[in-house]
């Protein structure tokens, strides 16, 4: 074993920063998350027009997604993650306020392009300042963060459910400008100083491209964005109201189930990633999270929907610190690289919105069966790509990871 092997550089204090910041983003968007569907519907509109306020979120946070990018790359991550989050305060906490259905469309849409800035220059941020040898790590570290605040959060708000649906909204609004505040307050100046000292340019997506490990990302992150940040939210609620008695409860159940399976799995997947390379962890956590996502149709009773979800969501812990580490290496850690970025946050948010629409469609014609084995089929399809992508981890090819292998 080399001295390299043997310590491991700390996570850095700014990272920590920004863990920080993730977890009390992550604990306000749970307490409203439930309600936001709920409170347009009290503007007696119809659930399309209810659901329209969660589609716009999303839809702009894709559109802005390129905008970010070369927002990230002119000004810097730190500058376009303070302006996302005060941005998705500011509009947030508005939303307590409104007095017409498309007070809240609007509202939404603008939090929407706020949500992408802070999280593509997120991604940045860490890209620049994790150490190669800990990328798998700090990813897991930060994505635990948001994990146990979506899980608490929701708690949290079953406990004010007394206080009213407004006033949730205002709550998470100030939250979010804490966070903004501990990151303004603790995060140092990095970017412009990094930038002086480094004549390389940002990073372009048509560079990015040509590594076949970016591109393996882009296809799972695709997957991934179809199954857990899509389907998982929005058709499993549904088939659990079609297939059991209390739908509504045992959907949560599975959910947390799912995020019970990603945390466990995140405590050690990120270490794992950083000794026995990425693609190992992307390749199997894409086949776990795929073979249990498409058995849930075939989950008809308490226990095993219980069990898939768990496994399902370990497959999820396994996958992410690892391709959020080949992202990092692909760019490095001295040039920016927001419009790579910003294309894979696209694939996968890409994935997010078309994967319930198709998937909800054909559950409705073929039964959720066929609509969850398709999921599974996408995720498996993820992996084989994968097997032609390069490991970018140095030690686990004895390459470097400014080389691109064609």
């Amino acid at each position: 074993m080399t001295d390299q092997q043997k310590v491991q550089p700390k996570i850095p204090t700014e990272i920590w920063v920004l863990v920080a910041a993730a977890f009390i983003i992550a604990l306000g968007y749970g307490l409203v998350a439930p309600i936001i569907p709920q409170f347009a519907v009290s503007f007696d509109v119809s659930m399309a027009a209810a659901s329209a306020v969660i589609s716009i979120f999303a839809a702009s946070r894709l559109l802005f997604a390129p905008v970010s990018g070369r927002l990230i790359d002119r000004l810097g991550s730190r500058k376009v993650y303070l302006t996302g989050l005060l941005t998705v305060a500011v509009a947030t906490a508005l939303v307590a306020g409104a007095q017409e259905y498309w007070h809240i469309l609007l509202l939404r849409g603008i939090a929407g392009i706020g949500s992408t800035m802070f999280t593509v220059s997120a991604m940045g941020l860490i890209v620049r300042m994790a150490p190669p040898a800990i990328r798998g790590r700090a990813s897991a570290v930060y994505g635990t963060a948001f994990l146990v605040g979506n899980i608490i959060g929701p708690l949290v708000g079953a406990a004010l459910s007394m206080i009213g649906m407004r006033a949730p909204f205002v709550i998470y609004g100030v939250s979010v400008a804490l966070a903004a505040f501990v990151v303004w307050w603790k995060m140092p100046r990095i970017d412009e100083a990094a930038r002086n000292k480094n004549d390389e340019p940002p990073m372009g997506f048509s560079e990015a491209i040509r590594d076949s490990a970016y591109r393996s990302a882009l296809v799972s992150g695709f997957a991934f964005g179809w199954i857990n940040f899509g389907v998982r939210v929005a058709t499993l609620p549904l088939f659990a109201a079609v297939v059991f008695e209390h739908g509504g409860a045992i959907a949560g159940l599975a959910m947390a189930a799912f995020a019970a399976g990603n945390a466990v799995v995140l405590q050690f997947s990120g270490r794992l990633a950083d000794s026995v390379g990425r693609k190992p962890l992307v390749i199997s956590g894409l086949v776990v999270n795929a073979i249990f996502t498409g058995s849930m149709g075939f989950a008809d009773s308490f226990w095993p929907l219980l069990i898939v979800s768990a496994l399902a969501g370990a497959g999820a812990g396994m996958v992410n610190p690892a391709q959020q580490a080949v992202l990092a290496d692909v760019i490095g850690n001295h040039r920016s690289g927001g419009k790579v970025l910003a294309n894979f946050q696209m694939a996968q948010d890409f994935g997010a919105i078309t994967g319930p629409i198709l998937i909800g469609a054909v559950a409705e014609t073929y039964g959720f069966t066929v609509g969850f084995l398709i999921c599974g089929f996408i995720g498996l399809a993820a992996a084989v790509v994968w097997a032609f992508g390069r490991e970018t981890l140095p030690d686990a090819r004895g390459v470097s990871v400014e080389v691109v292998a064609k």
